[in-house]
């Protein structure tokens, strides 16, 4: 079985709806925005300020936590203020972790309640413990009885339950059976789904977050295989959970909550960003009018496409494999390849050749090089303007990418690689029909030692093959220059790509080019270009494709090389900087995480390779980090926790003394290194 209709065109996934108060969910529902509030969840009067400040940016649904029986017992006076307000018809949802008798008090007040299933009944205590089945079935009916009560209880008021499994709080028991794994994550929902089936209740929402886009992206696939197996149809809520802030929060919320989406799957999202939450209504209304506007236009069911016999492909989408490509060497610093990392290229004109020259050799992108430098020539006058400005222009990238029109033949273009000092990339489309010309280009550059890239339509495919074979993968690559966005599934096209040059027994590697940036709600704005090289790239880097990437959308070719970055660290392909893991603010948290991000950042952002969480409470702070290499986590009010992985080694630390102490303990363990001038530059 596999976890969507077809993974070339985005099908929407058939659900049940769930009614959350009077918003419906899934089914023929349109995507539904939700954010969470940050306020003190006692203080009555700030939580429905915030609550109503989300509403007018578009918030469809509002989550307000619930640490308490005292917290929850506030949310009869919210619930009842906000509608007073004229708001009576935004549902809200209590967040509960760890206390039952909380969520017992919530579901009385609000139109829905979330219970973290590695938490409530649960105490975490990254204990190791053989369970025999015996063991397991009780603490399954402990399950059972802490649950039920609930379950029964929302049946009867009419309420909705999100049973929603966090990757950085599996229970002890999740964790001893089935590890730290997205597999781990859906056993836990299904621990609790099961039990509320067992009530007749379904008005349940399900989801499963990671702030690690690659692990949320396999556990919701899973997730839904699973469910399928027993014919169940719940909505998901989808979300990249601690995506940090800035522009890399929103890559990587991007990344996750859009490859599903583009899969057709979600059906209510948020985007969790370290910032006030009224800034993650646009980006996630951004996501969701994205893909709700592919879904308008995909095929009209899943069956029609299962008949086209395209719904699956090679790859395994539920465990990450690298595709094993052959080895082009582009100079003596830059190989592609299964061992290197994915190749950043940018685009300029040949007019702005010389300024890209300059902006590329600035300082400040020593850690985020552009490695090829691409160039349309449309014509034999373009190709000798050309040569005169490398005459006098030096270029600092590994290799020169010329983006060639049709009318440019090999005969025109022997000479500049016969005396072309650096290798030369000579990207061209193939139409139907033009496999002559394709052999001419690939014996070219290969005469020459330069390489191509080719591209063709994926339904043209087929008439390459033989070629393909026949040349072998030395000196050639693949790409696809414009996928088209509107009518079908840009992701799919890259798939179908890779499944003919499997067919063909091609290991050529793969380009993935970034050229169109459709107008997300009418603007063609930098976030519309940060969403859709997201969603493209960050998606296929995910299932382990792409070799080489490239963000033409944006003019600036620093900027573009900068954003290339940000999208591979973001999907884990590529690591330039710092990695940050820092949540979003709730009720729960106990420090400022917007202004503390901000300060760790700018005392740690140098440093390269090492993963940095910063945690507003416990909650999920030693799950949710237990990759990390240092921990920065609120323990109560005005103190600061310090972790080594899942390890606190500093306990209660004033907030004052936290950032020196974080920073000696990152010398202690040999991480930490001076910044360079451009980085403090940079900072």
């Amino acid at each position: 079985m596999s976890y969507c209709a077809s993974r070339f065109h985005t099908v929407r996934r058939r659900t049940v709806e769930v009614m959350v108060g009077g918003v419906g969910v899934g089914g023929t529902h349109p995507v539904r925005i939700q954010s969470m509030t940050t306020s003190d969840t006692q203080d009555i009067a700030a939580t429905v300020k915030q609550s109503i400040a989300l509403a007018e940016v578009g918030c469809e649904i509002v989550r307000i936590t619930a640490p308490n029986a005292a917290a929850a017992r506030c949310l009869k006076d919210i619930r009842a203020q906000f509608s007073v307000a004229g708001f009576g018809h935004i549902p809200l949802v209590a967040d509960i972790h760890f206390l039952p008798s909380a969520a017992m008090e919530a579901v009385e007040h609000v139109e829905k309640v979330r219970v973290n299933p590695g938490n409530y009944a649960d105490k975490k205590k990254f204990a190791v413990k053989e369970y025999t089945d015996a063991d397991y079935d009780r603490e399954l009916e402990r399950l059972h009885e802490s649950f039920s009560p609930l379950v029964l209880r929302a049946k009867e008021l009419g309420r909705s339950l999100r049973i929603g499994t966090n990757h950085g709080s599996l229970s002890d028991r999740i964790m001893n059976r089935y590890g730290d794994t997205p597999l781990g994550m859906v056993e836990s929902a299904l621990e609790f789904l099961r039990i509320a089936r067992r009530h007749d209740y379904h008005a349940l929402i399900l989801s499963m977050k990671s702030s690690n886009p690659k692990v949320m992206i396999q556990a919701y696939r899973l997730l839904v295989e699973r469910m399928d197996r027993e014919d169940m149809h719940y909505p998901l809520h989808l979300g990249v959970t601690e995506a940090g802030d800035g522009e890399d929060g929103r890559i990587k919320s991007a990344i996750g909550i859009g490859s599903l989406l583009l899969d057709g799957l979600g059906d209510t999202i948020r985007v969790s960003l370290t910032e006030d939450s009224v800034y993650e209504i646009p980006v996630a209304r951004a996501i969701a009018d994205k893909a709700m506007s592919l879904w308008n236009t995909a095929p009209a069911s899943p069956a029609n496409v299962r008949n086209t016999n395209i719904g699956r492909d090679s790859i395994d989408p539920y465990h990450f494999t690298r595709r094993e490509t052959a080895v082009l060497k582009f100079s003596d610093k830059c190989t592609v390849g299964p061992e290197q990392p994915p190749r950043v290229i940018v685009r300029t004109t040949l007019p702005g050749l010389a300024d890209a020259a300059a902006a590329l050799a600035a300082p400040k992108l020593k850690d985020t090089p552009a490695e090829g430098l691409l160039v349309p020539i449309t014509s034999p006058g373009d190709l000798a303007a050309l040569c005169e400005a490398l005459a006098r222009t030096s270029l600092p990238v590994d290799f020169l990418a010329l983006e060639l029109g049709a009318t440019l033949t090999p005969d025109v273009l022997q000479p500049l690689l016969a005396l072309s000092k650096g290798r030369v990339l000579l990207v061209r489309r193939f139409e139907a029909g033009e496999t002559d010309q394709f052999t001419a280009f690939a014996e070219l550059v290969r005469r020459h030692g330069h390489f191509l890239a080719a591209e063709t339509a994926p339904e043209h495919f087929a008439a390459y093959a033989a070629a393909v074979r026949q040349l072998g993968d030395a000196n050639l690559l693949f790409t696809l220059s414009n996928p088209d966005p509107t009518t079908g599934h840009s992701i799919g096209s890259y798939r179908r790509l890779l499944e003919n040059l499997r067919a063909a027994g091609s290991k050529a590697p793969v380009w993935i080019r970034n050229t169109s940036a459709t107008a997300l709600r009418g603007e063609n704005s930098f976030l519309s270009k940060l969403l859709e090289a997201s969603f493209l790239t960050g998606s296929l880097l995910c299932d382990g494709l792409g070799d080489l990437v490239s963000i033409e959308t944006e003019a600036d070719p620093a900027r573009a090389a900068k954003l290339a970055y940000n999208v591979l660290q973001g999907a884990g392909a590529r690591i330039s900087k710092t990695e940050f893991v820092a949540c979003p603010s709730c009720g729960r948290t106990l420090f400022d995480l917007l202004t503390t991000t901000q300060r760790i950042r700018a005392q740690t952002g140098h440093l390269k390779g090492v993963k940095i969480a910063i945690m507003g409470c416990i909650v999920n702070g030693p799950g949710e980090m237990a990759d990390a290499d240092f921990g920065y986590v609120g323990g109560a009010p005005g103190k600061i926790n310090l972790y080594v992985g899942k390890n606190c080694v500093q306990y209660n630390l004033p907030q004052a003394e936290a950032d020196a102490r974080l920073i000696a303990l990152i010398r202690e363990h040999g991480k930490w290194a001076e910044p360079e001038p451009h980085q403090l530059t940079n900072a």
